[in-house]
């Protein structure tokens, strides 16, 4: 004790001096003025500790202010407008699914239509569009597309149509599904006795969930304003759950691999810090993020981790038994991983519209529900967003997992993953373009430092095929599924490929077109407002019944018209 004396005198020492000088600050003020002076200051405080803690960063709301005030700016705003319509009118234009349309249905029809008459109209709606899935030039879209389960699945909607698992005491089969599906998904990712989950709409419902759940649980740790910690290559339903649920959405930036930079991510754990994230596989370029490494993190500093598999979970989950086992674990084998979602509608070859959502342990699952205990129609307790859902797709779900079993899916599994290792071996003999990262499961991003690779995506394109554009770096991909293993599929793409790098090469720095100019452009404007403004046309364009007043260039392809 004797040796702390010292320091204690003079923390005394400077405890006087600092008093005296605010004493003598405030030396002739009056009782109300010295009230008032503190309620100010008070407030000030209070006023600059929300605008300096906002979910948003103090630098992204800068930037938007600054880009608000010059489009005030008389000749600035002009200009940048003109450039905003320019923009719009490409957009606008290259939405092929608006082309050739004549008229629209705006209101009942006055007598009901007959039903032949009704499936010959849908047979009319049904053969719209230029692309055909079934050839297998589409990347992901459709998984499976197999006839005899497409046939399956109609007999089992068709059986519980009317069904709706808010109501489980009058379709108590259809519960029993559900339960069936979630605890199937639990015992593939090797979940414990207390896993559990439930079914959603999608990946993105499933994202929402688990973030709605640490979101809660913060709160309860006293937690004001959680944060998430998310790869800046994770799906953008994180960023959606951020915006909806009033979390602060902290990006991660990756490694030259496309992994996730762990040593970015431990930097960046804070106080407020809710969650983590890591993709298995992430969309963009279908790298494996080091989950293992990521858990360590989060078993450290207790906090969830959350596994996005909603593309590829139903083939990593097989891929062991298929021969090719992934370089690391991924599921709840791995300390630390506390929730899973896995889309059953991707390689689960599920119909559109179902998914899960999956916990180690019930205690966090308990947080996603939403309970209202006074509402005047009774006790109001919902699983997930919907109230009433489609039990038809429930049950065609259900029926799938039953229908494949595990020896079928090790089966698809094996042709999907053989095709995409040699897709990836020939493209990277390719010159002029490159596949970003070690990509192990169904994803190939192609990409090029000799020209601009979205004019390969016009050339596809015109050939047929239809392939993702991506950004940040610029980028196309292909998802592989069992249509692309069928007979000659792999080997068409590659010579389509290098068909239209051959004619590329004779004009490297031709002007790209079409949607692919598009992106280009949306990825060097500042103001991101802007580029979300530009893409408001395209969300308005899926509701327009207005007949297009001109024929122009759809999607910017080479001679396809």
């Amino acid at each position: 004790m004797d040796a702390i004396i010292p320091y204690k005198e003079i923390l005394q020492m400077y405890w006087e001096k600092a008093t005296s000088f605010v004493n003598a600050q405030c030396e002739g003020l009056e009782p109300w003025q010295l009230v008032g002076l503190t309620f100010s200051s008070t407030l000030l405080s209070v006023w600059l500790h929300g605008f300096l803690f906002q979910s948003e960063s103090l630098m992204s709301r800068t930037k938007k202010q600054f880009f608000k005030l010059l489009r005030k700016m008389p000749f600035v705003g002009a200009m940048i407008q003109k450039k905003i319509d320019e923009a719009l009118n490409d957009v606008t234009s290259s939405l092929s699914f608006l082309k050739d349309e004549k008229d629209y249905i705006k209101a009942l029809p006055e007598q009901g239509m007959s039903q032949p008459e009704v499936l010959e109209k849908m047979k009319e709606y049904s053969a719209k569009g230029d692309v055909r899935w079934q050839d297998g030039k589409v990347s992901g879209t459709v998984y499976s597309g197999e006839e005899k389960l497409t046939h399956l699945l109609v007999k089992v909607y068709g059986e519980f149509a009317w069904s709706n698992p808010l109501h489980p005491d009058i379709f108590p089969g259809l519960r029993k599904m559900e339960a069936e599906v979630v605890r199937i998904a639990c015992t593939l990712f090797n979940g414990g006795p207390n896993s559990c989950g439930a079914m959603t709409s999608g990946g993105t419902e499933s994202i929402l969930m688990a973030c709605k759940a640490y979101r809660d649980l913060a709160y309860e740790r006293g937690i004001k304003q959680p944060e998430m910690l998310v790869p800046v290559s994770a799906h953008a339903a994180f960023d959606k759950a951020a915006h909806y649920f009033g979390l602060k959405l902290v990006h991660i930036p990756l490694t030259k691999a496309m992994e996730v930079d762990v040593q970015a991510m431990r930097r960046a754990i804070s106080k407020n810090t809710a969650m983590l994230v890591c993709s298995a596989p992430q969309f963009p370029h279908g790298i494996m993020d080091p989950i293992e490494e990521v858990a360590e993190l989060a078993v450290r500093y207790k906090i969830p981790f959350h596994v996005d598999a909603c593309l590829g979970g139903f083939l990593i989950a097989f891929m062991d038994k298929a021969g090719f086992p992934l370089k690391r674990p991924f599921d709840f084998r791995v300390k630390g991983v506390t929730s899973i979602s896995a889309d059953t509608h991707k390689y689960g070859y599920a119909p559109k519209g179902s998914s899960v959502v999956l916990y180690s342990d019930k205690k966090y699952r308990s947080y996603q529900f939403f309970i209202a205990p006074d509402w005047q129609g009774g006790i109001y307790a919902s699983p997930s967003v919907a109230g009433s859902r489609p039990g038809g797709i429930i049950a065609a779900c259900w029926a799938t997992l039953m229908h494949i079993g595990e020896s079928g899916y090790v089966e698809a599994t094996k042709r999907i993953i053989k095709t995409a290792r040699f897709l990836e071996s020939e493209l990277r003999k390719i010159d002029s373009i490159f596949i970003f990262g070690k990509p192990e499961v169904s994803v190939l991003s192609i990409g090029s430092d000799t020209f601009d690779i979205y004019r390969l995506s016009n050339f596809l394109a015109a050939k047929g095929w239809n392939l993702n554009v991506l950004q940040f770096p610029s980028s196309i991909h292909l998802c592989i599924t069992q249509l692309h293993t069928k007979p000659g599929v792999a080997e068409q793409f590659l010579k389509d490929v290098k068909d239209s790098i051959e004619d590329i090469m004779k004009d490297v720095n031709a002007k790209t077109t079409g949607m692919g100019a598009i992106y280009g452009m949306a990825q060097s404007v500042p103001d991101r407002s802007l580029v979300a403004e530009i893409s408001q046309a395209y969300l308005d364009g899926l509701y327009s019944t207005d007949v297009p007043c001109s024929e122009k260039h759809m999607n910017g392809s080479p001679g396809h018209h």
